[in-house]
């Protein structure tokens, strides 16, 4: 098993890495951060946001991934769908193209200004003081701009 933890300093930004210090002396606090875990799990895990927002971008997630709207980093190796083989349902192209319909109208329904930030932490899986960061936010402003627009994204998908 691999392992995804690091030691960070902590600062008033929140988790960095961390520098040697020199003669293996620690001169500040430092956490331990798991860097397989999402930005989103992270933020429900230590209670900022609801079972029911982290369903939401976890929704959005899925279709961002079903819609393969990531980039390809090589050749793909999915097997090839013979016609008759009697699988029932969508074919997976079909499937793909439902996935994107239903990704666009959740961000179209989070919102002008608010696409950003559901972007850049739910489906790229930016930390949110970086994602603050490089929209040029005000440090600390990301967590509550993300929960309007996964409260929007909650409704587009109907999730109680």
């Amino acid at each position: 098993m691999t392992r995804h933890l690091v030691e960070r300093e902590l600062t008033p930004e929140g988790p960095r890495r961390r520098p040697a210090a020199p003669g293996g002396l620690r001169r500040s606090r430092s956490v331990t951060v798991n860097l397989a875990e999402s930005p989103l799990a992270w933020l429900h895990a230590r209670g900022h946001l609801s079972d029911r927002l982290h369903d939401a971008g976890e929704a959005l997630r899925a279709d961002y991934e079903r819609a393969q709207l990531p980039a390809n980093v090589t050749m793909r190796w999915d097997p090839v769908r013979v016609k008759g083989t009697g699988e029932r349902g969508l074919a997976p192209t079909e499937k793909q193209i439902a996935a994107r319909r239903r990704f666009d109208g959740a961000i179209k329904a989070a919102g002008k200004g608010l696409e950003d930030i559901l972007w850049r932490v739910v489906c790229a899986g930016e930390a949110l003081p970086d994602a603050e960061k490089s929209l040029g936010w005000p440090a600390r402003s990301g967590k509550l701009v993300l929960r309007i627009a996964l409260e929007r994204v909650a409704e587009f998908y109907r999730i109680t």
